[in-house]
């Protein structure tokens, strides 16, 4: 199953970037497993979470444009998405709420 989340910000600046390099992500229990083109604005990152009960991955795109932050949530087999996509709109709102305009939640 996938699910997608549209973060919608006033940022300019890369909130995935800001995501990837931020010193709290771990105390959220969550860890960078990969990124690429890092240094640009439309880079990608995938995010795991390090509790033993949430399965999947976090796929995360910036789109400079248009100031979304797009992020596919990706688990496989009978696990259920909805305790690490918790966890991630949890760690949204304490880290970077003032950014935050809008989350939408699709599943796919």
């Amino acid at each position: 199953m996938q699910i997608l989340i549209q973060v919608i910000t006033t940022s300019k600046e890369s909130l995935r970037q800001k995501i990837t390099s931020d010193a709290k992500l771990e105390t959220f229990n969550f860890m960078v497993s990969e990124h690429k083109r890092n240094h640009r604005d439309n880079g990608w990152a995938k995010i795991h979470s390090t509790l033993p009960d949430r399965r999947g991955a976090i796929n995360v795109h910036w789109d400079p444009k248009s100031k979304i932050l797009l992020c596919r949530v990706v688990n496989r087999g009978a696990a259920k998405p909805n305790l690490i996509v918790g966890d991630f709109i949890h760690y949204l709102f304490a880290r970077y709420r003032a950014k935050i305009q809008a989350i939408n939640i699709l599943p796919r």
